[in-house]
């Protein structure tokens, strides 16, 4: 680890996210079982924390809320000291990370006397700077980053288990040996995070590539927009349309972040904001 790095102060992030009910659930009466967490930290970054509770556990909301917050919580904790300065550094602090919420988790479901599996989820969390994204992924969904001059880059890929549509789980006795890490550097302009819901809408499956059509209007709008409550409820209604739902019927959730730069007249006449973050489980 090295010295603190304050990220450069013109920029900053435009976050918008949702996490929605599926048709498949809305017909069984289930609730979401994904949850998103993020969060804008001083000095430029962002973290993201995207979880997909598993449908045939009975407290998977709680599992995938309690993982992504307690992720975050960490990642956003660790980077108030030094920050990590090479691959390795900061494999070792998403790792760290990882272990942290899970056994947020293992605490959960003792709390309630129910086996660790009754709280399956996956979990992926991606840290994303001006100059850098790194992501740790267990189980299925991904994370992509824009980088202003080509089409979406992939940082991590879904994962599957040996049979088609079986995943891998955080709460799994092996997950740290299922962790896939990913790691960009140079030039980011905007991050996407989806859970197993949007990825045949998303992905060219099987090679888990993002279709430039899906995520590029939509980082676009989310860079033009001023009011990110409109955004997220434009967000929200996009992902309840027909042409979305008529393609997946599984909980959806869609975490975008647009960076914005700042100009030395605004940078000069307000002070550092302080972190910003939205949690949703629904």
């Amino acid at each position: 680890m090295g010295q603190t790095t304050e990220v450069a102060p013109q920029h900053h992030w435009h976050v918008v996210g949702v996490s929605a009910r599926g048709v498949a659930h809305i017909k069984q009466g289930t609730p979401c079982q994904d949850s998103h967490v993020w969060r804008a930290l001083p000095g430029g970054a962002v973290v993201v924390a995207v979880a997909d509770g598993a449908g045939s556990a009975a407290l998977s909301q709680l599992g995938s809320a309690r993982a992504a917050l307690a992720v975050v919580d960490w990642v956003a904790e660790l980077l108030k000291g030094d920050w990590p300065q090479d691959d390795n550094d900061w494999r070792d602090m998403l790792i760290a990370a990882l272990q942290t919420a899970h056994d947020s988790v293992v605490g959960a479901a003792s709390k309630r006397k129910v086996n660790l599996r009754e709280l399956a989820t996956t979990l992926i969390v991606l840290v994303a700077t001006p100059q850098l994204a790194v992501a740790a992924q267990v189980g299925d969904g991904a994370a992509i980053i824009m980088n202003g001059k080509s089409d979406p880059v992939m940082v991590t890929t879904p994962q599957t288990g040996e049979y088609i549509n079986e995943t891998i789980f955080f709460t799994s006795p092996d997950y740290l040996k299922a962790v896939q890490f990913g790691l960009w550097r140079g030039e980011v302009t905007g991050v996407g995070v989806i859970s197993d819901g949007l990825q045949r809408l998303a992905l060219k499956m099987p090679e888990g590539i993002p279709h430039p059509a899906f995520f590029n209007p939509l980082l676009q709008f989310l860079h033009e927009s001023d009011d990110l409550h409109d955004a997220e409820q434009q967000l929200r209604d996009f992902l309840a349309s027909d042409r979305i739902r008529e393609r997946a019927d599984d909980d959806l959730t869609l975490v975008l972040g647009a960076l914005h730069h700042v100009s030395e007249a605004q940078h000069a006449s307000t002070e550092r904001p302080a972190d910003k973050e939205q949690v949703e489980s629904r």
